[in-house]
């Protein structure tokens, strides 16, 4: 032993001496061992303790420290606590020899929640409470499991993270201060990591700057819920951490793909560090940084393999209330704004106005016009209105689209439960991405061959067809004196207008699918295939494709799920739904004059109502229209009921 390591063992055990002569000799010899640690009050301990520099020989000849500053460790948490409540094997003083001096922290605070428990005193010391839990989280950690090296020892303890007398309350000066040091204490573990942090914008804020509000190690690893950065959970909490700073660049990247895919929980797509870095995080501006113009298109590279220059001008925090920064965005938005309100101001009130009108006659018992029927084969009695190919291609369609919706919306409104479960069940994002894409190749086919019959029919009939003809699909100024004339009858103003072979209505249906498909389908399939689109557009494009696609999609599944519905199934005059026209193709005589008066009045003059008649569908087709009806009425409110959620839980958390 050296002559400095014998003079301070003669120092301590001088002191330790004398206090014992100060607090009278023979106590431990005069009270049993399980009581004597209530007669020893903290200036006691602190007789000693206190003294600078003070410190004991351990078994291996080096001094230990132990000191503790009395002035701070008093405005701790644990300063109001009596020194024998944790350290429960002092029972003597001097200590007698072998005394481990362990404490832990884990036991000690357990027991005192369970003791206040039992008092009923859990209100008043909430912050207690609140302790343990923090435990219960520290117990599930990466620190609390065995370290690779030392099997017998956990990777981290409470006090190698905190200094057990000096843990401060929150919001006081000395938390403040205590807070920088956390990356020095991290780096005892973590030195690579400490000097990586150092470099860092948020590194020389604390280090250098000494400015608390910057990160530090624990705001963005958590506290006690430390876990290995590679897995899927830490990686999204850190992510959710970063916001705690950065709140409006949070929720902007939320509203992104990569952010809703983190949403739901999947932690494949980027996140934050992956663009910015983590421990060598620098400011935009800065040259080394990952995110800085000349670096944006390797970090994109990183998982865009293959990625062009347009990928640089994306924005990831663009947002559309920015008009300076974001022009296209905002434009964008607030189009996409006007197009919903007047779509569903016009249909919804037109909707409304129509139940009213049908509900009043039906109260009123007024009956289905009657159906001259006088030479005419009574056994052909049902109107053949749609042929086998459009019943298919309506088939499909409405079931590529409801599969669009559950797939698309499950992300678009990733923060729901539902949108959870939904892709849990479809095997996650990956696999919802492959049966979007499915679901759109069907959609667009049937739209596909529809263009090609069109084209061939116009071909063939190009100088006979009549291109503002009853039989055309094409707007004509009949369709706005229709329309009026069915707001007249709504009021009560007029009669019901006579239809020909289309409605007003069901051109708007028709017509909206040719826009559907390029505003959708175009910005979808730009999504779809970054790479290219990256080659041929600026980066921006992306920000833009991806509002349309996702305010075009929910325009399109509600205005389906409610005005197509209504129109089709759900009136009063419909009941009970659904109409099975479009699976049938043959509709009664009595509805076929009702709904298009026009057209019957017109076929009878020509004398060619007859060769459109059919025989009625079989028991057997009209039931399993019924029940192929039911389901997609079932399918399609059920999806309106989830988007709606969606909606109006965006609405409330924005």
């Amino acid at each position: 032993m050296t002559v400095k390591k014998f003079a301070s063992g003669l120092t301590a055990a001088l002191v330790l001496a004398a206090t014992f002569l100060l607090s009278g000799a023979g106590i431990a010899a005069e009270t049993p061992a399980e009581a004597t640690a209530e007669k020893f009050p903290n200036s006691t301990c602190l007789g000693c303790h206190a003294q600078a520099g003070f410190a004991a020989p351990v078994a291996d000849g080096h001094m230990r420290k132990l000191f503790v500053a009395k002035d701070k460790f008093g405005k701790s948490v644990h300063g109001k606590r009596q020194c024998v409540e944790c350290h429960l094997d002092i029972t003597e003083i001097p200590h007698k020899p072998g005394v481990t001096h362990k404490v832990s922290c884990v036991k000690c605070h357990e027991s005192l929640w369970e003791a206040a428990k039992e008092s009923g005193k859990t209100a008043e010391n909430e912050r207690l409470g609140v302790v343990v839990q923090q435990i219960e989280h520290y117990m599930k950690s990466i620190h609390a499991r065995p370290s690779r090296e030392d099997q017998s020892h956990t990777n981290a303890t409470c006090y190698d993270c905190h200094e057990a007398h000096y843990v401060y309350p929150k919001g006081s000066p000395e938390r403040t201060e205590w807070r920088k040091s956390i990356p020095d204490r991290c780096g005892q573990c973590h030195a690579k990591q400490r000097a990586e942090y150092a470099t860092s914008v948020h590194g020389k804020e604390v280090l250098q700057e000494g400015h608390s509000w910057a990160a530090v190690c624990s705001d963005c690893h958590t506290t006690h819920d430390v876990e290995s950065p590679a897995a899927d959970a830490t990686r999204i909490a850190i992510t959710k951490n970063c916001g705690n700073c950065h709140a409006e660049n949070l929720q902007t990247y939320l509203g992104t793909y990569h952010g809703q895919v983190n949403t739901l929980g999947y932690a494949y797509t980027a996140k934050c560090f992956d663009c910015h870095g983590s421990h060598t995080i620098q400011r935009v501006e800065d040259p080394s940084s990952m995110v800085h113009p000349d670096n944006r298109l390797d970090t994109c590279k990183q998982c865009h393999i293959g990625a062009s220059k347009g990928f640089t001008s994306f924005s990831p925090h663009g947002n559309t209330h920015d008009f300076k920064r974001y022009p296209y965005m905002w434009l964008t938005s607030k189009f996409m704004i006007g197009l919903l309100f007047g779509v569903f101001a016009f249909f919804w009130t037109h909707s409304a106005l129509w139940f009213y009108r049908e509900y009043q006659d039906r109260k009123q018992g007024k009956s289905a016009p009657h159906v001259r029927t006088a030479g005419l084969d009574l056994k052909a009695k049902y109107y053949q209105r749609f042929g086998g190919w459009w019943r298919l291609g309506h088939l499909i369609f409405a079931i590529s689209v409801m599969v669009l919706v559950l797939t698309g919306m499950a992300v678009f409104y990733g923060e729901t439960n539902w949108a959870h479960s939904i892709m849990s069940a479809l095997g996650g994002p990956r696999a919802a991405a492959y049966l979007h894409r499915l679901a759109a190749t069907s959609m667009l086919s049937i739209f596909f061959v529809h263009l090609v019959y069109v084209t061939f029919f116009l071909k063939r009939n190009w100088k006979t067809w009549q291109w503002f003809g009853p039989r055309s699909l094409v707007p004509r100024w009949q369709d706005l004196t229709d329309a009026i004339g069915m707001f007249k009858w709504f009021f009560g103003l007029g009669p019901r207008p006579a239809f020909d072979r289309w409605t007003y209505w069901e051109k708007f249906d028709y017509w909206a699918v040719f826009w559907g498909m390029g505003i959708i389908g175009g910005s979808g399939l730009m999504l779809a295939v970054p790479n290219i689109t990256g080659s041929i557009l600026p980066g921006w494009v992306f920000n833009v494709a991806t509002i349309i696609h996702g305010e075009e999609a929910f325009l399109a599944a509600v205005f389906l799920f409610t005005v197509h519905f209504f129109n089709n199934h759900l009136r009063p005059d419909k009941y009970p739904p659904p109409d099975i026209v479009m699976f049938t193709g043959a509709v009664s005589l009595e509805e076929f004059k009702h709904e298009h008066a026009a057209e019957y009045q017109r076929l009878v003059a020509a004398g060619e109502l007859e060769k459109h008649l059919v025989d009625a569908p079989s028991p057997q087709m009209t039931k399993a229209s019924r029940i192929l009806g039911f389901v997609l009425l079932g399918i399609g409110l059920t999806l309106l009921v989830l988007v709606m959620v969606g909606f109006i839980g965006s609405i409330t958390a924005g």
